[in-house]
């Protein structure tokens, strides 16, 4: 205790001296250190009382005794806040002292609350401004007075300020909060921050601030070689040391005093110093006693002060060692403890796998895909194939506990990896296709030759025209179908265009695109040339989103086919057709919409592709329902459904406007003689096939005998 007084009467004699040895300035000693643009900040909020605030007038009177005041030297404004702002006087108010004594002392007090943020916004906005009298290239500085917790923000505004070469000052009396201090000042804090207890004190600063404007500080602005203190004197200046050290003789350095070193101590076993004081401590194996100085045994085991897993050996004070129960044995780190592990030290015989059921015991287990014998040791593979654990359609390959599916040669395995689809329909159905048989996966189509279109029935050819129709096709433009497999989509309304005699007369094309909305591409009355149409389609945008089917067929029935978007009058009995391309399960219903479209007379053709749902297709195609729905599980087959697909009546059956074509025109007389041409190709090429096969027939017979 005797230590501790005599520190605490070092610290204060060091404040005294730094308080009653800096010089003074007499009342005619002005600054001279250049101009300045200085402005006070003043806190009049309520919580300043009567008497403070008069402190406060004589504050900053007292530090404008100290100033070279004019126009030209250092310029002085007043600004005081509280809830609100109010400039009491600017830079330009006043070139006088006495002008500025006068206005302060008729300063009036707002006595509201604390906005500071609020304060040092208008300070740095219009305070500091060329039309107050801020003047270019002279220095910038703020001293603000607050006895209070800013109720607004400050930090983000201070730094702004600052940020815009403004030299802020806080000056904090009695409840000032000293973190909002920092934060509003200016760097280094030591110089631009001060805390004192009462308004009377706030004179302190006054001297520290004179100082630091006008007065010549040897400690600072001179090689003085104090090593810890330097305190100003008029002309000279003192060294001194921090507490617990003494200054040396050359009056500048300084040296720990080490009391330890020196005996100065009462502690038992170990002294640790530090400069001025110290501390007692045990040996290894002790602890300190409450007396703080003298030491006692330690039983660390007893206490539970050790990390033993298990058990704790007693070595004596301060020491122990680690044991282990039985059947378990040290780590390396002779603290934590494993059991005897069988398996981990090769110690048993299982084949594959060994599992350690305690300290001493193992079972034995097999990998995966194998079962253990009934020796309880060796493993036997387990063939899922071989047992018929397995739902492979054709081919079972077997592994150990699993297996995979393959297809006999023809066929190919489905995404399901279990299915099989046959590759080569063509060749191992009775296809009846009248010209040729074109494979698609898990399917086959007819085609014919270059002049000829395919029947109704889906496989023999003719010749037969397409008639006059207003065809109006809904697409799918969800976000399932994706942007590479829309483009297939386009191609197969341009595949199904290329297959229409296109014209004002003739056949009519609208298009009509559907996700979460509808969205008419172009209606019936646009386009009048199979290659503006197509153009057209190109240039159709992909919509994404959702699948409204009935919504789609809704705007077909009652829009799309309206005289208004170009469908010809039902007088004209040119047929209405309509064709719906999806990919997936319609969001909405579609019953009403699709019964309503085939009672008005439009027939109605479904193509679906990939998980386009077969129920819904069928609902909304015309009977007879197998010539009016089409399927394929890709995209890229849809071309073979547009080549396929059949959408209206030949010119002799057709009840609507046919264009009758002069028999003796040159152009009817080439598309004539193409035919013809085209006739007896395919008579050639069935007789060519037939003496094939024919031969075929006979190798055959002669290799029986």
């Amino acid at each position: 205790m005797g230590n501790l007084r005599a520190l605490s009467c070092f610290i204060l004699l060091i404040l005294v001296v730094f308080t009653t040895a800096r010089p003074k300035s007499g009342p005619d000693q002005k600054c001279k250190s250049g101009p300045v643009d200085l402005v006070f900040l003043i806190d009049s909020s309520r919580s300043v009382r009567p008497h403070e605030f008069e402190t406060m007038r004589k504050f900053m009177i007292d530090i404008l005794n100290t100033l070279d005041i004019g126009p030209d030297s250092t310029r002085v404004g007043v600004v005081q806040y509280s809830s609100q702002v109010r400039n009491e006087f600017s830079l330009k108010t006043h070139s006088k002292l006495e002008n500025m004594v006068k206005a302060i002392n008729e300063i009036v007090p707002l006595a509201q609350g604390t906005m500071t943020g609020l304060a040092i916004r208008y300070l740095m906005n219009e305070a500091f401004s060329p039309g107050q009298g801020d003047r270019p290239k002279v220095p910038n500085v703020a001293v603000i007075v607050t006895d209070g917790r800013p109720q607004d923000r400050v930090a983000e505004v201070a730094t702004e300020a600052r940020e815009k070469g403004i030299e802020i000052y806080a000056v904090g009396v009695a409840r000032a909060d000293m973190t909002s201090l920092r934060a509003m000042a200016s760097p280094p804090f030591e110089d631009h921050v001060f805390l004192v207890e009462r308004f009377d004190l706030i004179h302190q600063f006054g001297l520290q601030f004179q100082d630091k404007l006008c007065g010549i500080d040897l400690c600072s602005e001179s090689e003085h070689g104090c090593e810890h203190l330097c305190e100003s004197t008029p002309g000279s200046y003192i060294c001194h040391c921090l507490p617990g050290y003494r200054l040396n003789a050359d009056g500048k350095t300084c040296s720990a005093i080490d009391l330890c070193a020196e005996g100065k101590h009462d502690c038992q076993q170990i002294c640790i110093s530090s400069p001025g004081s110290f501390t007692c401590d045990c040996n290894r194996g002790h602890q300190l006693n409450d007396d703080e100085k003298t030491c006692s045994p330690i039983d660390l085991c007893a206490e539970g002060k050790h990390d033993c897993q298990q058990v704790c050996v007693y070595m004596g004070p301060g020491f122990f060692t680690c044991d282990c129960n039985e059947g378990y044995r040290l780590n390396e780190d002779e603290k934590s403890c494993a059991p005897i592990d069988l398996c981990a030290e090769g110690k048993h015989d299982c084949e594959q796998v060994c599992v350690n059921m305690g300290p001493g015991i193992f079972t034995c287990d097999c990998n995966k895909g194998y079962r253990l014998n009934e020796d309880e040791k060796s493993c036997s593979a387990i063939d899922l194939c071989a047992e018929g654990k397995h739902d492979c359609e054709q081919i079972c390959v077997s592994a150990p506990g699993v297996f995979t599916c393959d297809c006999n040669k023809g066929f190919k395995l489905n995404r399901d990896k279990r299915t099989c689809t046959n590759m080569d329909m063509c060749n191992t159905v009775k296809h009846g296709c009248e010209y040729q048989c074109v494979n698609t996966p898990g399917s086959y189509h007819c085609i014919c030759p270059e002049g000829q279109l395919l029947q109704e029935d889906g496989k023999t050819c003719g010749t037969c025209k397409s008639s006059n129709i207003d065809l109006v096709l809904l697409i799918d433009g969800s976000k399932s179908v994706r942007p590479q497999n829309f483009e297939l989509v386009k191609k197969f309304v341009n595949q199904v265009v290329d297959s229409l005699d296109v014209s004002a007369r003739g056949t009519r094309v609208g298009l009509v695109q559907y996700s979460s909305r509808v969205r008419t591409e172009f209606p019936l009355s646009m386009y009048h040339t199979a290659e503006d149409i197509k153009a057209a389609v190109l240039k159709v945008d992909y919509m994404e989103k959702g699948t409204m089917t009935g919504l789609a067929l809704k705007h077909m029935l009652e829009n799309s086919f309206s005289e208004a978007e170009g469908a010809r009058p039902a007088s004209h009995n040119i047929p209405r057709v309509g064709l719906v391309f999806t990919d997936g399960r319609s969001q909405d219903d579609i019953s009403e919409y699709a019964k309503k479209a085939k009672e008005a007379g439009i027939t109605m053709y479904a193509v679906g592709v990939g998980k386009a749902v077969e129920d819904e297709l069928r609902e909304i195609a015309s009977d007879p329902v197998e010539k009016h729905f089409y399927y394929t599980t890709d995209f890229s087959a849809i071309n073979t459904i547009a080549e396929n697909l059949k959408l209206n009546v030949c010119p002799a059956e057709s009840q609507g406007e046919v264009e009758v074509k002069d028999p003796c025109a040159c152009e009817n007389l080439v598309e004539f003689q193409q035919a013809t041409m085209n006739s007896l190709d395919q008579l050639t090429q069935k007789l060519a096939s037939m003496a094939a096969r024919l031969e075929q027939l006979e190798n055959q017979l002669l290799s029986r005998k």
